[in-house]
């Protein structure tokens, strides 16, 4: 009877790092927070590696749930977690919440003419107006590639 009794407790409450709300994909299997502000000021030292952010989560993708943008450390800073279509669906309901969300930190050089349609391929997403005039030159996109998230 003890046992039961330990084991079900131990159960309850021994979970994985942030383990309340639900788990996205593989959850998360680190247990170091990096400061969005810390990839974006030296990302050099974190493409390739699987890192671990939190924030809130101020957009997620209108059409799929297949990336969310999450608000950083610092004031009018951000970064999107995009996943795989399908793996895992960010629900709009995710909005507003706060999260912590997995995955390798990548970075993709954009020449000119891919920056314009890639912020016109983001505008298309979101509804909004899209002028080419507004993509001065090329561009590098700093995000992770998303295998897991806890969201509350």
């Amino acid at each position: 009877m003890r046992l039961t009794a330990l084991l079900c407790f131990l159960a309850l409450h021994t979970s994985p790092v942030f383990a309340e709300g639900t788990t996205y994909g593989a959850g998360l299997t680190t247990t170091e927070v990096v400061k969005i502000s810390t990839l974006m000021d030296t990302p050099d030292a974190y493409v390739g590696k699987v890192v671990q952010v939190e924030g809130v989560i101020e957009e997620v993708c209108p059409k799929a749930g297949c990336w969310v943008k999450v608000t950083s450390d610092r004031p009018s800073e951000s970064l999107t977690v995009k996943v795989k279509d399908g793996e895992i669906v960010f629900p709009a309901e995710a909005k507003g919440k706060a999260a912590k969300l997995e995955g390798t930190f990548t970075a993709t050089e954009l020449t000119h003419e891919q920056a314009i349609e890639y912020q016109r391929h983001r505008a298309e997403e979101l509804g909004e107006a899209f002028d080419p005039a507004s993509v001065t030159g090329a561009m590098t996109i700093y995000r992770i590639m998303g295998t897991g998230a806890v969201i509350p």
